[in-house]
């Protein structure tokens, strides 16, 4: 069974580090005040189901499907009475769609048998339904104001290590020093910062630092410009 979520000691920063971390959300805030998943939901089922979907698929994608999807079976019963093969066509443009076809019908008979047709909203519950890692449920109690969490995917992990703000190595480790040292007024916000700011400016390839409303305090910063 998953564990409770607990949120670690803050690391021991010097006033310095502490004022540039504090500066690098004061300019992600300044730029979007109110971030959101780029995931299209109407309720905790549709956010659940749009997130499980998104494993290993762009939020562009997901939505286009989900758009059909959710006027079909917008409920876990719903859902359910659609089952594994109508479910299927809806989502074959997704990758790993028989999986997820294979856990979206087990979630939903799960919630309907088992929590009256409601998404639990406790991190050990969601983390017990078929297909819901730590990530998942980390994204759906972020983005509903559960619970400050941050989920660590591709985006964030470049960014937090470019930026200074962990050094590692594993998604569970960089998650943990980054609620460590988020300050508190931006907690609940900052993955979908971290999310946007690799999306669309800290990129793999190519970091746009030339745009980048924080590169003056990236420590990474000189391994990109003037390449």
């Amino acid at each position: 069974m998953a564990k409770p979520a607990r949120k670690p000691a803050k690391k021991r920063l010097t006033a310095a580090e502490q004022a540039r971390i504090a500066e690098i959300f004061a300019r992600f805030e300044a730029q979007e005040s109110d971030p959101r998943t780029e995931l299209d939901y109407a309720s905790p089922f549709t956010l659940l189901v749009a997130v499980a979907l998104s494993a290993q698929a762009t939020d562009v994608s997901v939505n286009k499907a989900t758009e059909r999807l959710f006027g079909v079976a917008d409920t876990p019963a719903k859902m359910l009475a659609l089952g594994e093969a109508g479910l299927k066509p809806f989502i074959a443009s997704i990758g790993l769609f028989n999986t997820k076809a294979k856990n979206v019908i087990a979630l939903s008979r799960i919630l309907v048998e088992a929590h009256g047709g409601e998404v639990p909203l406790d991190r050990e519950k969601l983390q017990a339904l078929p297909g819901v890692g730590r990530k998942t449920a980390s994204v759906v109690l972020n983005e509903l104001g559960v619970e400050p969490a941050i989920a660590v995917d591709t985006h964030v992990f470049r960014v937090a290590h470019r930026l200074g703000l962990s050094n590692g190595k594993t998604p569970e480790r960089v998650e943990q020093d980054l609620l460590a040292v988020a300050p508190e007024p931006y907690l609940t916000r900052a993955h979908h910062w971290l999310i946007l700011h690799g999306r669309y400016t800290c990129t793999a390839r190519r970091p746009r630092c030339d745009d980048c409303p924080v590169a003056d305090l990236c420590p990474s910063r000189h391994l990109f410009v003037g390449r």
